[in-house]
């Protein structure tokens, strides 16, 4: 599940954050994850509160936005949503699509950082296959 990998990098790229900005929690993340990125959202949430047990991201709302698949046509410069499955042939002209011009993000779109007065619960035990 490729999930979990995505689920840890988005929480190491956050803790960098953190660390840098001198943070001592993170209230929210929200992402941006395109139609056609192969993500599924609830596996990612899932895979999101097993990556954050331990760090400063532990305790943090997940939101994603599903971003829409959108392709670009050379010869009419037309840009259509392609939908799942894709529709790659052009509305306008019927010709194959140049390139996609959107669905395929995976990006943080916002962090917000808790409030350094706030109480933090304390750090929960990772789950592991021994749990």
């Amino acid at each position: 599940m490729h999930e979990m990998s995505l689920a840890v990098a988005v929480v190491d790229q956050v803790e960098t954050a953190a660390r840098s900005r001198g943070a001592v929690g993170v209230s929210s993340i929200a992402l941006d994850v395109g139609e056609l990125a192969g993500v599924v959202a609830d596996a990612l949430a899932f895979c999101f509160e097993l990556a954050c047990a331990g760090t400063v991201v532990e305790g943090a709302e997940l939101t994603t936005r599903t971003v829409p698949g959108t392709a670009r046509c050379a010869p009419c410069d037309e840009v259509w949503p392609v939908g799942m499955p894709p529709d790659l042939l052009c509305p306008g002209c019927g010709a194959a699509a140049d390139g996609l011009v959107s669905g395929r993000e995976l990006r943080i779109r916002e962090v917000r950082w808790a409030d350094p007065g706030a109480p933090r619960d304390a750090p929960r035990t990772p789950i592991t296959e021994e749990s």
